[in-house]
C-alpha cells in the first residue's frame, strides 16, 4: 500500500495491514513464468501447425494461409471458453493463455456467456463491446498512426 494510504489509516489498521502482508503467501514467481511460457509456446506452436496444414493441403501461400489459421485458432478458442476448458487452462497458465488472437476471442466469448441472461442485445451485445470497443479504437488509431509514418517515409524517398 502507498503511504499516502496508509498515514490515513488509524494505528490499529496500520498493525493489521502490516500483519495481512506477513502472513500472505509468496507467489511461485519462476513456476508461473514457466507455464506461461509453455502454455503460450504451445497455442503458437499449434498455429503453426495449423498454417502448415493450410499451405500443405490447401495450397496456400504462407501470407494467404495467415487469415484461416487465426479464424481457426478464434474458434478454437471460443469452443474451449464455451466448454469451459479455457477457464481451466487460464487458471493453470495465468498470461499464457493471454496469446493475442486466443486470449482476446476468449475474452470476447466469456463477456457473452456471462451476460446472455440479460438479453442478446444489451446483455451479449453491449457487453461484448464494452472489451472489444477499446480494442478496436486502440487498433485502428495505431493503424492510422503507421500508415502516416509509412507514407512520409515513403514521401522522403525511404523504403
Amino acid at each position: 500500500m502507498s503511504d499516502k494510504k496508509n498515514k490515513k489509516l488509524t494505528p490499529t489498521q496500520q498493525q493489521y495491514q502490516a500483519f495481512a502482508k506477513q502472513r500472505e503467501p509468496q507467489r511461485p514467481i519462476l513456476i508461473n513464468c514457466v507455464k506461461a511460457f509453455l502454455v503460450g509456446g504451445l497455442i503458437c506452436a499449434l498455429g503453426q501447425l495449423i498454417s502448415q496444414f493450410y499451405m500443405t493441403f490447401f495450397d496456400f501461400t504462407e501470407k494467404t494461409a495467415s487469415n484461416p489459421t487465426a479464424a481457426t485458432l478464434i474458434f478454437i478458442a471460443i469452443l474451449l471458453t464455451g466448454l469451459g476448458v479455457y477457464d481451466h487452462i487460464g487458471q493453470w497458465a495465468g498470461a499464457g493463455s493471454a496469446v493475442p488472437v486466443t486470449g482476446f476471442a476468449n475474452s470476447v466469448a466469456s463477456a457473452a456467456l456471462e451476460h446472455r441472461s440479460e438479453g442478446y442485445v444489451l446483455g451479449v451485445g453491449g457487453n461484448i463491446f464494452k472489451l472489444a470497443g477499446s480494442v478496436i479504437v486502440f487498433g485502428v488509431v495505431a493503424a492510422f498512426i503507421v500508415t502516416l509514418v509509412k507514407l512520409s517515409i515513403l514521401k522522403l524517398g525511404g523504403f
